[in-house]
């Protein structure tokens, strides 16, 4: 049987995050998405992840002290994103001052709750400081009053973000915090298996995630609610793709062959935002009647939402630049990452799978 890419192939076992394709479940520790997304905070998702339980008050308050200390760029961090040229992409810059990070902690193996959230808390900042110094603007200063997802928004603009804003971003990057073994995370615990660092490990994770098949942001379907949003008839663009024989953006996915329960737990939380905003409400509307078409032109494919159809809408909601869609998800999803990173190496066995040769032989 061929396994290309390793498709099938079960490269460790984890106690973080279960993804059922066939039911369209997913899970983190146990605790099905849709309960977290409405009952509970980026910064419990992400202790509930590192620690393996929720955090007490007590402890909850410690993380955020944590993550609130770590936000803050050292002048030499702040110098390196200076002097990056103005045409390297933000995936790269990421990339780039994570790894000169390394050089400034003791981040030898095996690797520390510590370090992770200083990684996790680093990021949002990374990503606000070089947006402001391509536009020419001064840096923000993080508010300690802010949560982790208030305050990233808050540094990228310098304005107190929205609270249904923060609540739908909240919602997204709790959603997109971890997904099992995909690639990025697969190469994070590749990594850290040699007994290298978490930085080295994270450095090849954002190097993963910065390509398209994997982080690419959701263009797509904000080509398409944007005509919806210009013609104001959604019917009649979504009828007329499909008669075309035209991909429906943000509709269907590789893993889930029913309902995306992300993009369940997204909507459900975004109905309780319903009439805050235009663009929350324009995706809400344009799935229905997506659905319906589907099921109409492509009948027993079981067609849905998937997370990043919400993810863009949320995205042109906050009116956040295309080029910050997959450094936000990498802002989230460094959690899972270093989750990952820790579990591996706390049951470390070197990663070295088989090749086939298919070459000639002389």
């Amino acid at each position: 049987m061929n396994h290309k890419g390793l498709k099938g192939i079960v490269a460790a076992e984890t106690s973080l995050s279960h993804v059922d394709g066939e039911l369209g479940h997913l899970i983190y520790r146990g605790y099905d998405i849709q309960k977290l997304t409405e009952h509970y905070a980026f910064e419990e998702i992400a202790y509930l992840l590192w620690y393996g339980h929720f955090p007490n008050k007590e402890q909850l308050l410690s993380l955020k002290d944590a993550l609130n200390h770590n936000r803050v760029l050292s002048d030499d961090l702040k110098k390196i994103i200076t002097i990056l040229p103005p045409s390297m992409d933000l995936m790269s810059v990421i990339r780039t001052v994570i790894s000169a990070e390394g050089g400034y902690g003791n981040y030898h193996f095996p690797p520390t709750i510590a370090q992770a959230i200083k990684l996790t808390a680093l990021t949002p900042s990374i990503i606000a400081f070089r947006k402001r110094a391509l536009e020419g603007k001064e840096d923000v200063t993080p508010r300690e009053d802010l949560n982790y997802v208030g305050n990233y928004l808050y540094m990228l603009t310098g304005e107190i973000p929205l609270p249904a804003h923060v609540q739908a971003l909240e919602s997204y990057m709790i959603l997109t915090v971890e997904h099992g073994m995909n690639a990025s995370t697969f190469s994070a615990r590749v990594t850290i298996s040699s007994e290298s660092d978490i930085v080295s490990a994270v450095t090849s994770a954002i190097g993963t995630m910065k390509g398209p098949l994997h982080g690419g942001a959701p263009s797509g379907v904000l080509h398409l609610l944007d005509e919806i949003s210009y013609t104001n008839d959604a019917e009649k663009v979504i009828r007329d793709k499909l008669e075309k024989g035209e991909k429906l953006m943000g509709f269907g996915h590789r893993v889930y062959k029913t309902h995306d329960p992300r993009a369940v737990a997204l909507k459900s939380k975004l109905t309780h935002l319903g009439g805050q905003d235009e663009w929350l409400d324009l995706a809400m509307h344009v799935e229905n009647i997506a659905i319906d078409l589907l099921k109409e032109y492509k009948p027993g494919r079981s067609l849905y939402t998937n997370v990043e159809f919400y993810a863009a809408a949320i995205m042109k909601a906050i009116q956040l630049d295309p080029m910050l869609f997959t450094p936000t998800f990498t802002a989230s999803r460094m959690v899972g990452w270093t989750a990952h990173i820790l579990e591996q190496a706390s049951d470390n066995t070197i990663y070295r799978p088989e090749s086939k040769y298919v070459g000639n032989h002389y």
